[in-house]
């Protein structure tokens, strides 16, 4: 690989249906001055394309090429479950899958340069393997403790530390301080947790996490 391909800016589109995620991983870029945010108007001109999505699966895959045909075209899904072919995945130039939610800016920038600096046809799968479906509950588990327990496994540390500044009372401004992110990152995370408890208010997902034993 040239050296210059290792140094040169990488151009990265950005796509999700929530606004607020999508300009949280925006955020991320900037946090990294060898990377840089490329229009998804302009997604066939990025070097590396990140879409961020619950399930990834072969209709899924089918719509990567209307958004780049390039031969050398590479994708990051941001995933909550993979259901999908990895070979077929890498034939549509998938290089990399995180797990949506609890990819960090190091986790998103580590994997667009190596996504795009490698050249090994091999899926590089980030954040301990390709997240499977989501547990169901059988009819001899009590649901409120079965999805509680699964709940707890899925929080991930960043979670849990803004739901439990936030059960002292403390303002986006002071997480942000204190966990040393952007605002708009402190309020990414804090719709990840949101989502993944099922609550559509602060005080609802403090109450939950504090019933749940999670703070």
């Amino acid at each position: 690989m040239p050296e210059h391909a290792l140094t040169k800016s990488v151009g990265v589109a950005v796509y999700s249906l929530d606004p607020l995620e999508r300009a949280a991983l925006a955020d991320f870029l900037t946090l990294d001055a060898r990377l840089h945010e490329v229009p998804w108007t302009r997604a066939r001109e990025a070097d590396a394309v990140v879409m961020a999505m619950d399930t990834a699966n072969d209709s899924v895959l089918g719509l990567l090429p209307a958004v780049c045909h390039r031969p050398d075209a590479c994708f990051l899904l941001l995933v909550r479950a993979w259901d999908a072919d990895v070979s077929v995945a890498h034939q549509r130039g998938v290089r990399a899958v995180l797990r949506r939610g609890r990819c960090t800016a190091r986790d998103l920038a580590a994997a667009v340069h190596m996504a795009v600096e490698r050249d090994s046809g091999l899926l590089p799968v980030f954040q301990s393997g390709l997240p499977g479906p989501e547990p169901q509950t059988s009819a001899a588990e009590s649901p409120g403790v079965s999805a509680r327990s699964r709940t707890a496994s899925k929080m991930s540390p960043r979670e849990l530390a803004v739901l439990g500044l936030i059960a002292e009372g403390r303002q986006i401004s002071e997480i942000a301080t204190e966990l040393s992110y952007s605002e708009r990152t402190v309020k990414y995370v804090l719709y990840g947790a949101m989502k993944r408890l099922g609550v559509r208010s602060r005080p609802h997902a403090v109450s939950y996490a504090i019933r749940a034993g999670l703070i």
